[in-house]
């Protein structure tokens, strides 16, 4: 069975993160402050205009990483 059968259907894509690390998290461009888009599964810098995925429930914080948001 694949990975992606084994998850349930409500869970976010990049899987759960931490809430208590959620609450420490920065973006490493502006030190600002990160929404996490659970149906991405993304953690979202406005400031920046970047979407850092989250990958097996671990937030990939590299700039060279993230998407451009639109």
């Amino acid at each position: 069975m694949s990975d992606e059968a084994r998850k349930p259907k409500d869970a976010p894509q990049g899987g759960a993160v931490d809430p208590r690390l959620l609450e420490i998290l920065v973006c490493p461009v502006t030190k600002g402050p990160l929404r996490y888009d659970r149906e991405r599964g993304e953690l979202i810098s406005e400031r920046a205009g970047l979407a850092y995925p989250i990958r097996d429930g671990i937030p990939i914080m590299l700039p060279e990483e993230a998407r451009k948001l639109d």
